[in-house]
Order: structure tokens, then C-alpha cells, then sequence
């Protein structure tokens, strides 16, 4: 038996499968199995999510992006959507989630890459590319960062609470923080609404799989000190020495990273930016701007 696998993916119900009828995959990894969506062909866009969502929320994109000519692969991230769910804590840092993308890339034999990340993606797609920067040809980022702090880094309320011992466990676990209050992070808060949260809540409806979303918020470098720290160091470099295509897409109403576009413009002072009235979510109110930048990104890398 192989280490590394490709399987059907399992099936979803009538009500997403509605609004998400792509082709979907699984990649079995060793102990870890990977849920991705493989569909379209031609250039490839790796679309990676961020904290705590999964591939349906690239639904909308997807949708735009297949009929301009490209194969779409976005990937769930280990311990979301219907990838694999470790429930130690400690499995969860930058460098682990890099490395299971950068195995599924080397087994699906990708080239010429046009990388597209938003959250925890960015960060992840960007190592992703710091240590396979052959794999890579273009790259658009949304309401994310590839920085490096160098200097004790902002905390958000949101992530100060993350690592508050014991309430923080009890609201990621039992109550599925923060899926409940993601309407509140939209600059369109009817962008996610009572459907979008049923669907987003699916893939974490058993207790024991609710270990991801806790551990991606305590990620977040709260001190130089922070494991995330050396590994954002890698990220930043390749980032400011990279010549391929890039554009940025920002949810200007993004309270939690709709600051880091002023770094992220430092970063990559060629890249054209789109700002919108988006807020964290970008992929859930404007599809249509974030499928224009990654074809035009596509264009220019091909």
C-alpha cells in the first residue's frame, strides 16, 4: 500500500452540494487526508482558505474562474472542511500546514502555479512558495499578510481571547467560535448569513473535530517569541525577491487584517490593488473582483 493515495471524495449533502458542484478529491498523505476540489483545466490557481472555513467558501470564485480557462485546485486545510482532523493542538503551525499543501502539489505533479490566498492561506501558500519557489508563477493575495513582524505584533481582541486558557477551549469547542459572529467581520454582514453558517459549520459538527480553529487563531504571533515568528521570516523573503505577477485584493471593512494592506503594498510595490467595501471574507461579497485579479495574473505568468 502506497503512502500516498488519491481517493473519492466523501459525499455532501443535497443542500451544499447545490451551491458547490465541483469535482472533489482526497489525497491520503500517511496519517493525514487532504479534501481538495480538482476541477477545470489549463494554468493551475491553488486557492487556499484560511481560519476556520474550508473550500466551499471559493465556491463563487470557482464559478467565475473555470470558464476563463484555468484547473482549480483548493485544497481543505488539515482539520477543516472534510480533510482530517488531528486533535493535538500542537500539530498545528505553519511549517506542518505548508508542508501537507506542498505534498499535495508534489503528488498531483503541479508546475507553473498561480497561488491565490486569503488569511492563514496567504501565510501558508507563501511558504508553500519560499521552499518550492520553481512551483510558482504568479500569486494574488486577499486580506492576509507574508510579513514578518519586527516589532511586537498588534493583537486583535479576537486573537488575545484565542489564548485565554479554558473560555477560550470552551467557546472554540462547544460553541464553535468563531462561526457564529463571522457576519460581524463583513463589510455586507447578510454576506454570511444563516445558510452560508449551516454550511460552514457541516464539516465541524462533531465535538472531537473541533481542534483546528482554536489552534489556527493561536498561530497568530502574539510576541517575537512565537513559533510563527522564523517561519513568517521565510515567507517575507521569498515575497520581496519574487518577480512574478502579483495583485492584492482587500476587504477594506476587514477589521481583523484590513490593516496589512499597508505592509503588504511595502512588500510587493508593483502589484495593482483592488481595494473594496469587502470586509474578512472577500470571497462571499466580491467573487467577481478576486476571479478578475487571478485571471489577470494568469495571463501575464502563461
Amino acid at each position: 500500500m502506497p503512502d500516498t493515495v488519491f481517493e473519492s471524495a466523501p459525499a455532501l449533502p443535497d443542500w451544499i452540494t447545490a451551491q458547490f458542484p465541483y469535482a472533489r478529491r482526497v489525497f491520503r498523505n500517511g496519517q493525514h487526508s487532504m479534501h481538495f476540489v480538482d476541477e477545470g483545466s489549463g494554468p493551475v490557481v491553488l486557492l487556499q482558505h484560511g481560519n476556520p472555513m474550508w473550500s466551499y467558501l471559493w465556491r463563487r470564485v470557482i464559478a467565475r474562474l473555470i470558464p476563463g480557462g484555468v484547473r482549480v485546485i483548493a485544497p481543505d486545510l488539515i482539520g477543516l472542511g472534510l480533510s482530517s482532523k488531528p486533535t493535538d493542538l500542537a500539530t498545528h503551525t505553519l511549517e506542518f500546514h505548508a508542508n501537507q499543501l506542498s505534498a499535495l502539489v508534489a503528488a498531483l505533479q503541479l508546475k507553473s502555479i498561480t497561488i491565490v490566498g486569503q488569511d492563514w492561506g496567504g501565510p501558508i501558500v507563501g511558504l508553500l512558495a519560499a521552499r518550492h519557489p520553481e512551483w510558482v508563477a504568479g500569486a494574488v493575495f486577499a486580506n492576509t499578510t507574508v510579513v514578518q513582524p519586527r516589532k511586537p505584533p498588534r493583537v486583535t481582541p479576537f486573537h488575545r481571547f484565542a489564548n485565554m486558557p479554558l473560555i477560550s477551549d470552551l467557546a472554540f469547542r462547544r460553541f464553535l467560535f468563531p462561526i457564529p459572529v463571522l457576519h460581524k467581520v463583513q463589510g455586507d454582514r447578510a454576506s454570511i448569513g444563516r445558510a452560508q453558517k449551516r454550511a460552514y459549520r457541516y464539516p465541524l459538527r462533531r465535538y472531537a473535530d473541533r481542534t483546528a480553529p482554536l489552534a489556527l487563531a493561536r498561530m497568530v504571533p502574539l510576541d517575537l517569541d512565537h513559533p510563527t515568528v522564523p517561519m513568517l521570516g521565510e515567507v517575507d523573503a521569498w515575497a520581496r525577491g519574487f518577480t512574478g505577477p502579483v495583485r492584492l485584493v482587500w476587504g477594506m471593512k476587514d477589521p481583523i487584517l484590513g490593516p496589512s494592506l499597508k505592509k503588504m503594498r511595502e512588500v510587493f510595490p508593483d502589484a495593482p490593488v483592488a481595494e473594496t467595501g469587502a470586509g474578512h471574507f472577500l470571497q462571499e461579497e466580491v467573487p467577481m473582483e478576486l476571479a478578475e485579479a487571478i485571471l489577470k495574473v494568469v495571463g501575464r505568468a502563461h
